[in-house]
């Protein structure tokens, strides 16, 4: 398998986890927009941006004065992004298929911002070196990844601890890191930061959409699971049952890994 390969489906079917994932991590992600202070008028760029979730909030904060571009690999995606735009009617918002070493711009950002990228990056550290010269001086660089040695259930699941221990192979497969988290800040300290900070959160719950991710996000790998021989078609069906029994029950409780937020001034 080539490193550096998206662990997770893309495409339509991709898109439709994404914006599950997206509504579940809305309300903390907002938050971190109020404390980086993202205001209206200012020109963001969100790097690896999916279906553009994360941009139409961003779109929405900035305002007509502002403007946001969205970059990302998935042509279907932006391809989707692109036409959800224009039914929400955001004219200060713009996606461009690009991978983030292809990406061309003459644009300083007041932001760069980036969820859930570095993790499937084989170099991160060159990834936020590249998006610091984006970026004018005095911006903020704000970033969102993933520690997935953080989860917890309870009770008890195989099957839950089968999907990690699965994804975490997947994952080393193609490059990535599963628990870069706790190295953000670091990453962003040596790309000559200043003013670093760090948030830690971690969506869980009894029920509702959050539950609904982890089985979600198997599904979607099982494809990389499957063709790099970590597990049978067979069991990773049974697995995805399992989640969702699991995550149906009114008495279990399921998160999303630890997510580290961390920004740092140019």
């Amino acid at each position: 398998m080539a490193t550096g390969e998206y662990v997770i489906r893309g495409g339509v079917a991709g898109r439709e986890r994404l914006r599950l994932l997206a509504r579940v991590m809305q309300p903390s992600t907002q938050s971190l927009f109020e404390r980086v202070g993202i205001h209206a008028g200012m020109t963001c760029l969100d790097v690896g941006c999916g279906g553009g979730d994360v941009s139409f909030d961003l779109a929405q904060r900035v305002g007509p004065n502002g403007r946001v571009v969205g970059i990302d690999l998935d042509e279907i995606k932006v391809g989707l992004a692109r036409d959800e735009a224009r039914s929400l009617q955001l004219a200060n918002v713009e996606f461009h298929h690009s991978e983030i070493t292809a990406f061309d711009t003459t644009t300083e950002f007041d932001v760069v911002y980036a969820r859930f990228l570095l993790t499937h990056l084989p170099h991160p550290a060159e990834a936020v070196a590249r998006m610091q010269r984006w970026l004018r001086p005095g911006g903020v660089l704000v970033i969102e990844d993933i520690d997935f040695s953080g989860h917890f259930c309870h009770p008890e699941s195989t099957a839950f601890r089968r999907y990690l221990e699965l994804y975490v192979q997947a994952a080393r497969r193609r490059g990535g890191d599963p628990h870069i988290g706790p190295r953000v800040p670091g990453l962003i300290h040596d790309a000559g930061f200043s003013a670093i900070r760090m948030h830690i959160v971690q969506p869980a719950g009894l029920d509702g959409e959050v539950k609904l991710v982890n089985p979600l996000t198997m599904e979607n790998i099982a494809h990389s699971v499957v063709v790099d021989g970590l597990a049978s078609q067979a069991e990773v069906d049974q697995i995805v049952a399992d989640l969702y029994e699991f995550a149906h029950s009114p008495r279990t409780v399921t998160s999303l890994p630890r997510i580290v937020q961390a920004w740092g001034r140019k």
